[in-house]
């Protein structure tokens, strides 16, 4: 049972996919409010970081580097009062710097985007807030490339650090989607998923 109490006044779509994949580019097209949902990052000093089996460091791609219960929380808060804050995440330290807030101002539906979001739909489901979940999907290659340029560019990490970990999470890339499918997202291209946000949108529009 969710902590707030009466009906909510929005919904969410949870976008995921592999990281790489355009999830945030996609969230923008829409011109729907979005909550970044890797903001909820675990800071890179919690003692229950998972830890890379060759002994790497913190597995950032692990769940378990991610703060499933607030981020759930931030967007059971969004839709059933409009308003929530969120923490400021800075990927290059892995810490948190800052807070912010998100205001829907009224928008019956907006986008909680990142790569842990299907963690979260069983609960945005059981809360009775959830419109659609939709797992990005495309070549690996393609995520590859797109990946490392960003990360280097953005200097997320150091640059040999940058190059194992989109090596590894090419060869992951078929069983990520799996596990997100398998959570509740449904797996399709850009076209589809933009096609699938309008209609929600447009119901949304017509309840409110």
């Amino acid at each position: 049972m969710s902590f707030l109490l009466g009906a909510p006044s929005a919904r969410v779509i949870l976008l995921t996919g592999p990281s790489g994949s355009g999830k945030s580019s996609l969230a923008a097209r829409t011109g729907l409010p979005v909550l970044r949902l890797d903001d909820f990052y675990k800071e890179g000093t919690d003692a229950s970081l998972p830890q890379l089996p060759d002994g790497g460091g913190a597995d950032w791609d692990s769940p378990l580097s991610w703060d499933a219960a607030a981020a759930l929380a931030a967007v059971e808060e969004l839709c059933r009062t409009g308003r929530t804050a969120v923490p400021e995440y800075d990927l290059a330290s892995s810490s948190r710097v800052g807070e912010g807030k998100l205001e829907l101002a009224r928008a019956p539906l907006f986008i909680a985007e990142g790569i842990f979001a299907a963690e979260i739909v069983a609960g945005c489901r059981a809360a009775g807030v959830l419109a659609d979940a939709l797992c990005l999907r495309g070549r690996a290659t393609t995520t590859f490339r797109r990946r490392l340029l960003r990360d280097l560019r953005e200097a997320r990490k150091p640059a040999g650090y940058l190059v194992r970990r989109g090596l590894r999470l090419l060869r992951a890339e078929r069983s990520v989607v799996a596990r997100q499918t398998a959570l509740g997202a449904y797996a399709c291209a850009k076209p589809e998923a933009l096609a699938r946000i309008a209609a929600a949108d447009g119901a949304g529009a017509r309840a409110a």
